[in-house]
């Protein structure tokens, strides 16, 4: 029984989470796993709950942080070192950044024969500056000759790695989209919806709009409150807005609310009706999701975006911005994307779906079939067993 050392950044809740989940339960018997990774950021929910649902107990490295420190990072390199040595894999998989330079590294240096990587996201844009960009694409080129396989989540991904930031040749790149149990998404709709609306006080004639994700730059949820402020502005029809998710930036956002004019609550410290919801973290946004009417996305880059993958399963319609991999992920049948630099056209396309119910629920019937198609799980094991065991052979 071949066996993988599978290496995640961290278990924070987010989509890598799920679909190592997925990897580690499903590729067994006929592959043994031993999965390992980094612990939440402070800021950030646990998604440790995932894999005890699952039966599944992964090893939480403490050596191993999002941000770079030297000292940690040799840390966390070491306990790697001393684990393959242990464990004896025949495959190290590592996921994500930080997983990927200590773990390949790790790997090669202890000669384990297979190594594989995939990019759920990456940084070569909208997170720094040209000189660190370089720096970090750099590092990458070189980790990419040191592995067997590298995973882009979408074809949009591997073109941007193969042909804009050069990191490996075609070949050595394989496109392997997410895969997720969608189940939670499709089931108990009514009663999810009813739970969601009688919690955070929403009345019958409110449309509910969703913004899911961290807190922090790339995410642009300035793009979000603007367009609502826009709606709020130009619209008969009464709205509340969510935001679910937290992080470093939550204070500025608040703060935007108030030059916006937008009145806003933290949920978690002031339960009130309001056009601008901070729910913080929820552990189950399929209750979220069954209570909006709208999905939005504003990232300035995204690898595969989780939650629209979950709002489609959700039959929501979406306003997104066409970054990174999402139109490999959405339906254009049920989402308007937007390119970046058109804020105006984000909130004219948002306000249209809010005053057009018939377009609104048109759009929201297109998405579930196609990502049930595209995003299963079983897919997703299916097309990395068979990587695996060409490599292996």
């Amino acid at each position: 029984m071949p066996r993988i050392l599978r290496i995640i950044n961290r278990f924070n809740l987010g989509g890598p989470s799920y679909n190592v989940a997925n990897l580690t339960k499903f590729l067994a018997p006929e592959f043994e796993t031993l999965l390992i990774g980094g612990d939440k950021e402070p800021d950030e929910d646990s998604s440790l709950f995932i894999f005890k649902e699952m039966g599944l107990e992964p090893m939480v490295l403490q050596e191993m942080s999002r941000s770079v420190n030297l000292l940690q990072d040799i840390k966390a390199y070491n306990r790697i070192k001393k684990i393959i040595k242990e464990f004896k894999p025949d495959i190290v998989h590592t996921h994500a950044a930080k997983a990927g330079a200590l773990g390949r590294l790790a790997a090669y240096n202890c000669k384990v024969p297979v190594i594989v990587h995939t990019f759920h996201g990456h940084v070569f844009h909208s997170y720094f500056g040209k000189a660190k960009t370089a720096f970090y694409r750099q590092i990458e080129r070189n980790l990419a000759k040191k592995t067997s396989a590298i995973i882009a989540i979408s074809e949009k991904q591997k073109q941007e790695l193969c042909q804009e930031h050069h990191i490996a040749p075609e070949e050595k790149i394989k496109v392997i989209p997410l895969g997720f149990d969608l189940s939670r998404f499709t089931e108990n709709q009514a009663e999810k919806r009813k739970t969601f609306r009688h919690e955070y006080k929403i009345n019958d004639d409110e449309i509910c709009i969703v913004i899911i994700g961290r807190l922090v730059p790339v995410k642009n949820h300035s793009l979000f409150l603007k367009a609502i402020q826009f709606v709020k502005n130009n619209s008969s029809e009464k709205i509340r807005a969510f935001i679910v998710g937290d992080g470093h930036m939550r204070n500025d956002l608040t703060q935007l609310c108030k030059e916006l004019n937008l009145d806003f609550c933290y949920w978690p410290q002031e339960k009130k009706n309001a056009t601008v919801t901070f729910t913080s973290w929820i552990t189950d946004v399929s209750f979220s999701l069954a209570g909006s009417d709208l999905v939005c996305l504003t990232s300035f880059n995204e690898g595969t975006p989780v939650s629209l993958i979950e709002a489609q399963a959700a039959s929501r319609a979406i306003v997104t911005t066409k970054v990174g991999g999402i139109e490999n992920a959405v339906s254009e049948k049920a989402a308007f994307l937007i390119d970046i630099n058109h804020e105006k056209t984000f909130s004219e396309k948002l306000l249209f779906l809010i005053e057009n119910d018939t377009q609104r629920q048109q759009m929201s019937r297109v998405g579930k079939v196609f990502v049930s198609d595209k995003f299963s799980y079983k897919r997703l094991v299916t097309d990395t067993r068979n990587l695996y065991l060409g490599l292996l052979s």
